[in-house]
């Protein structure tokens, strides 16, 4: 089958976790061809390509992209768009007014006074963004009405009238602004070129790797060709937002309506999809809270690596007092708390160090975080010496992937004993897997993901809390029978669970049992066989039925008996010769 995989500032033109999932899925999927389409954060981000990344395996067949922002690209425009111009005409004003009016106004007043859509729509957020795709289908400018002066207009008549939301009623012009520029970037894939008959239209099947933009070609190839729509979210996207907004400096005005923009578009994508995975039950739980149907959730968990982890020492006969820490070091993980509850571990265990091995994430505030974390081990723990002849030491040490203690990540973890998990907020902790496939035992904060992880294998405390953590610390490093059978019990629980082959097994069955259950689609007619070799699922089941039901066009999908009168004699003058007898015998 033809898989349509649509993704978000990642694969196939930036690294990362992301990258990681969707390169490992696709090359382990090799029994379909996979297009996919790649909504980048800038325009800069594709001048590499995926070039600067491995080769392309040979059954990836196309690769578009386009950006969320800056100027929109000429060559995603749709050829009606580049001879009109910019300027939209009237016709296409007045319905970008009513859609628009209907998108907005949906999520900038509360449910309590949302009025029914024109057309007896109920959902008025579904009827307005499905009025815009279809309105740049036609051929409309929609990235210069979405920045047009109407757009503001219909904005501010919204927020100003009765009903509005309260933080967005006192919206000055400047907010209005930015709010309309950010609507044109998130709305942006609706004016793609990705619908017609060499997209889109042709693939079997819609596989978001996240929810959000991503989404947004998926619920249109859903509303414009039935094709079924998997929306695969390892992260909430919409809580990545809120998260992200909190951090941002925007006033109230602008804040409150994106976070109702993208609850709504969250909510529309639940609605739509065929499945929804989770990567774990701390996402599915948000997942639910935002409207999704729990019987179309299944959770499958992100596929890790183990074979790298495999020759990594066992701790069992390791008796140091070494605790270790693997991350990116940003204020979220809470390393202030760690170094206090060491200082508590050292006075119990005087000959314990702590290591701490990481970059900087991707937190404006890392450096100095970072900066802030070592003054304070230096002023815990000063340099210590053995004797009076010797260099003194800190028992503590910052370190990253690649320096000559810890080349690699494997190195890492097997520099410890125990590792510990110090978040205060987090969602799928991957160094929590990875200490697991290495046999660790682990001491981690009960935030995101983290208890569904270690499932009764590693010990878990509250975050923020510094004496509960030392106090778990302190259990592990006096214990080394109890570290051996924590350790070989994560070792056998992430195998289990955590591995790339369980996650490329789950969603070939997600895949053959979605298309099973789906509706040919136009794309499926007039089919042939590639290079001699027929194409499952690429034509409908009852074209291969002999006899006068295996017409070879559209119209095969509905027996002559359910069309209408006149469609039904122009059918039967099809089949048959001026005499009544069939045209060509066929045997049944």
């Amino acid at each position: 089958m033809r898989i349509g995989l649509l993704t978000e500032g990642g694969y196939p033109y930036a690294s990362g976790e992301s990258h990681e999932w969707c390169d490992r899925l696709v090359r382990g999927l090799t029994g379909h061809d996979f297009e996919i389409y790649a909504l980048t954060a800038d325009a800069r981000q594709e001048t590499g390509g995926h070039r600067g990344h491995r080769e392309l395996p040979d059954h990836v067949r196309l690769v578009g992209h386009a950006p969320l922002s800056g100027d929109f690209p000429v060559a995603c425009r749709r050829p009606a768009e580049d001879r009109r111009g910019r300027a939209a005409g009237r016709r296409a004003r007045r319905r970008f007014a009513g859609h628009f009016g209907d998108l907005v106004a949906a999520f900038a007043t509360p449910p309590a006074v949302e009025h029914t859509a024109v057309g007896g729509e109920a959902d008025r957020f579904a009827s307005g963004l499905y009025g815009l795709a279809e309105l740049a289908r036609s051929g409309a400018a929609l990235p210069a009405l979405l920045r047009s002066e109407d757009a503001v207009r219909i904005l501010e008549g919204i927020c100003r009238g009765p009903g509005a939301l309260p933080a967005a009623r006192g919206g000055q012009l400047t907010d209005l602004l930015a709010v309309a520029d950010a609507l044109e970037s998130a709305l942006r894939p609706l004016s793609l070129d990705w619908y017609g008959e060499t997209g889109l239209a042709r693939v079997d099947l819609c596989h978001a790797a996240s929810g959000g933009a991503a989404a947004l070609p998926g619920l249109l190839a859903t509303h414009f060709f039935g094709t079924p729509l998997l929306v695969t979210e390892h992260g909430v996207r919409l809580r990545e937002h809120y998260l992200a907004g909190a951090a941002e400096p925007l006033n109230a005005p602008v804040r409150a309506l994106l976070a109702a923009f993208r609850r709504a578009l969250a909510a529309e994508t639940y609605a739509q999809a065929a499945l929804i995975t989770p990567g774990n039950t701390h996402a599915r739980r948000w997942q639910e809270h935002c409207g999704a149907d729990p019987a179309r959730l299944r959770t499958v968990y992100p596929g890790m690596d183990a074979g790298r982890f495999a020759e990594v020492a066992d701790a069992a006969a390791d008796d140091s007092r070494a605790l270790v820490w693997v991350g990116d070091i940003e204020p979220a993980k809470d390393l202030i708390g760690l170094l206090h509850a060491f200082a508590e571990v050292r006075r119990a265990e005087p000959a314990a160090t702590l290591r701490i091995i990481g970059g900087l994430g991707g937190d404006p505030e890392a450096a100095g975080y970072r900066a802030q974390c070592r003054a304070l081990a230096a002023q815990l723990f000063p340099d210590e010496a053995a004797d009076a002849r010797t260099a003194g030491e800190n028992p503590v040490s910052f370190e990253e992937i690649g320096s000559p203690d810890a080349p690699t990540l494997e190195d890492a973890y097997a520099s410890g004993t125990v590792l510990v998990l110090s978040s205060v907020v987090e969602g799928f902790p991957r160094s929590l897997v990875e200490a697991m496939f290495c046999g660790r035992a682990t001491v981690s904060t009960d935030t995101g993901a983290v208890c569904e992880i270690i499932g009764g294998t590693g010990l878990v405390v509250p975050p923020r809390n510094p004496r509960a953590l030392a106090d778990a610390c302190r259990a592990l490093l006096a214990d080394p029978d109890r570290r051996a059978r924590l350790g070989a019990a994560a070792r056998a629980r992430a195998l289990e669970l955590f591995t790339v082959e369980q996650n490329i097994a789950a969603f070939r069955g997600i895949y053959l049992d979605l298309i099973s259950h789906a509706p040919a689609g136009p794309a499926a007619y007039g089919a042939t066989a590639r290079d001699g070799v027929p194409r499952p699922f690429e034509r409908p089941a009852e074209s291969h039925v002999p006899g006068r039901w295996a017409a070879a066009g559209p119209a095969a999908r509905t027996p002559s008996w359910a069309l209408a009168e006149g469609e039904c004699r122009r059918s039967r003058c099809k089949r048959y010769g001026a005499a009544g007898e069939p045209a060509v015998r066929q045997a049944w």
